[in-house]
C-alpha cells in the first residue's frame, strides 16, 4: 500500500509540475495584468473566459474520462478507445467551431453589446485547440509518461505568458528605434486591443503542443465505430451535464455579477469593475485549485487501476486524509500571509476584495475533497449520480448568487461558492458510502479543517507590527500546524516502520 501511495505522490508531483510551476509563472502575469489593465478591462477578460468555461465542457463532453474507462474494457483496448474518442471529437469540434465563427457578430452583441466579433472567433479557435489536445495529453497520462506531459504543458504555458507580455507592450517600445525590425513587426501585427491581444496569445500557445503530438497519436485511425461510440457517448454524456453544472458552480457568479449587481453598489464603479476585482482575488485561491488539478491528473488512472485490489477502500481512505492535510497547508500559507500575497495585485483597487480569499480557498478545498469522493460513481458506472450532485450544486449556486449578490456584492458570490462545494461534498460522501463504502477518517479530517480555520482566525489578530515581527508571528502560526501534523501523522508512521 505504501508503494502505491508513493507512486501516486510521485506522479502527482510530475503532473503537477506543469500546473504548479507553469501556473505559478502564469500567476506572475497577475501583477502585470492588474498593473496594465484597469479593473473594468480585466473584467471583460474574466467575463469572456467565464463563458468559455461552459463551452469547453460542451466541446469535450466528458470524453477524457470515457477514454480512460473504455481503454480498460475487455474487447476494446486502449488503441481502439483512443481512435473512436478522438474521431468523435474531430467531428463535433469542427461543427461547433464553424457554428461560432458563422454567428460571431450576433453572439458578441448578445453577451457584450459590442462590435467585436473577433473575440468570439478567437475564443472558438481556443476552444477547438483545447479540445483536440485533450486526448493526446490524456494518452500520455494513461501511458504514465508524466515527464513529456509536464514539458509540453510547461512549454505551452510559457509561450502564452511570453506572447501576452509582448502583445500587451509590457516591454516599452521606447527602448527600440522606430525603424527597428522588431518594432515594425510589433506595430504592424500586434493587436492594439488588449482583449484581442490576450486571446491571440492564448490561441498561439495552444497550437504549440500539436507540433509534438505525432508520436503520441501513433496508431490512430479515424473511425466512428457505431457500437463502441454509442456506448462511449452514453457513458460520457452524464459527465458532460455534470461538468456543465460544475461550471455553473465555478463561473456563473462572474456572469450574474454583470446582470444583477445593483447600480452603484460599489459607489462610482461598474459591474465590470466588480468582476475584475473578484476575478483577480479569485486568482489568489488558485494555489489549492492547482494542487487539486495536479492530484486529479494522477488520481483518475490511479483509482481505476487500483479499484479491483482487495485493500482498495483502505488505500483510498489514506489518500483522502493526506490530500486534506496537504491542501490545508496551502490554505494556511495563503490565508495567514494574505497581506503579502495581496501585493501581487498591481493596482490598489484590486486589493479591495482580499477579504474574500480565505472563503474561496476553503471552497476549493471542499471541491478537491468532492473530486476525491467522486471516484465511487465513476468506478461503479453510476455517473448519473455525478450529474445529480452537480445539478444540486448548480441550483445552490444560482439561488445563492441571486439572493446574496444584491445585498453583499461579490462577497455573496464567495460565500455561495463555499456553501455549494461543502454541500456537494457531504452529499457525495453520503451516497458513496451506500454504493462503494470507504472507511474515511471523518473525525480526523474534520478536526484538521477546524484547527486550520481556527489558526487563520487567530492570524487575523496579527496587525500593526514591524515587518520582522509580523512575519515571525505569521510563520509561528504555520509552524504550529506543521508540528501538529508531525506529531499525529508523520511520527506515527515512523514509529510503525521502525
Amino acid at each position: 500500500m505504501s508503494n502505491a501511495l508513493k507512486k501516486l505522490a510521485g506522479q502527482t508531483a510530475l503532473y503537477g509540475l506543469s500546473s504548479i510551476i507553469g501556473r505559478t509563472v502564469n500567476f506572475l502575469l497577475l501583477p502585470i495584468l492588474t498593473s496594465l489593465l484597469l479593473a473594468p478591462e480585466y473584467g471583460v477578460i474574466t467575463y469572456l473566459y467565464a463563458y468559455t468555461g461552459f463551452f469547453n465542457i460542451i466541446y469535450l463532453y466528458g470524453i477524457e474520462t470515457g477514454y480512460f474507462r473504455f481503454a480498460k474494457k475487455e474487447g476494446i483496448g486502449e488503441d481502439k478507445a483512443f481512435s473512436v474518442s478522438l474521431s468523435s471529437l474531430l467531428v463535433t469540434t469542427t461543427f461547433f467551431t464553424l457554428l461560432f465563427v458563422a454567428f460571431s457578430p450576433q453572439i458578441v452583441q448578445l453577451v457584450l453589446h459590442q462590435d467585436k466579433s473577433e473575440y468570439i472567433i478567437l475564443l472558438a479557435l481556443i476552444l477547438a485547440t483545447d479540445t483536440l489536445s485533450a486526448l493526446p495529453f490524456a494518452r500520455l497520462r494513461w501511458k504514465g509518461k508524466a515527464l513529456p506531459f509536464a514539458l509540453l504543458k510547461l512549454s505551452s504555458i510559457g509561450l502564452n505568458i511570453g506572447l501576452t507580455i509582448f502583445f500587451l507592450k509590457a516591454i516599452p517600445q521606447s527602448v527600440l528605434p522606430h525603424d527597428h525590425a522588431v518594432y515594425l513587426v510589433f506595430k504592424t501585427w500586434v493587436p492594439k486591443d488588449p482583449v484581442t491581444a490576450i486571446l491571440l496569445a492564448n490561441l498561439l500557445a495552444n497550437l504549440f503542443p500539436f507540433l509534438f503530438f505525432w508520436n503520441v497519436i501513433k496508431g490512430f485511425a479515424f473511425t466512428l465505430q457505431k457500437d463502441i461510440r454509442k456506448e462511449l457517448i452514453a457513458y460520457c454524456i452524464p459527465l458532460m451535464w455534470m461538468g456543465l453544472a460544475g461550471m455553473v458552480n465555478e463561473l456563473i457568479d462572474r456572469i450574474l455579477l454583470e446582470y444583477i449587481l445593483p447600480k452603484n453598489f460599489y459607489p462610482g464603479r461598474s459591474s465590470l469593475f466588480a468582476i475584475g476585482v473578484y476575478g483577480a482575488c479569485y486568482k489568489l485561491s488558485m494555489f489549492i485549485s492547482l494542487a487539486v488539478q495536479s492530484f486529479r491528473y494522477a488520481a483518475d488512472p490511479f483509482f481505476f487501476s487500483k479499484a479491483t485490489d482487495k485493500n482498495a477502500p483502505e488505500l483510498f481512505a489514506k489518500v483522502m486524509t493526506w490530500f486534506v492535510i496537504s491542501c490545508l497547508s496551502l490554505f494556511l500559507v495563503v490565508s495567514v500571509f494574505l497581506p503579502y500575497f495581496g501585493k501581487l495585485l498591481g493596482r490598489p483597487e484590486y486589493r479591495e476584495g482580499l477579504y474574500i480569499v480565505p472563503y474561496l480557498l476553503l471552497a476549493n478545498l471542499f471541491l478537491g475533497i468532492y473530486y476525491n469522493l467522486s471516484m465511487w460513481y465513476k468506478l461503479t458506472d453510476k455517473t448519473i449520480f455525478g450529474t445529480y450532485l452537480s445539478i444540486t450544486g448548480a441550483i445552490i449556486t444560482i439561488l445563492g448568487n441571486l439572493l446574496l449578490i444584491p445585498v453583499m456584492g461579490y462577497f455573496g458570490s464567495a460565500i455561495t461558492t463555499l456553501i455549494c462545494y461543502l454541500s456537494m461534498t457531504l452529499l457525495s460522501w453520503y451516497f458513496g458510502q451506500k454504493y462503494y463504502p470507504i472507511p474515511y477518517q471523518l473525525l480526523k479530517i474534520t478536526a484538521y479543517i477546524l484547527f486550520a480555520i481556527a489558526l487563520v482566525v487567530i492570524s487575523g489578530f496579527i496587525q500593526d507590527y514591524e515587518l520582522v515581527t509580523d512575519l515571525a508571528l505569521r510563520s509561528l502560526v504555520l509552524v504550529i500546524y506543521l508540528i501538529t501534523v508531525y506529531l499525529f501523522e508523520i511520527r506515527k508512521i515512523s514509529v510503525k516502520l521502525s
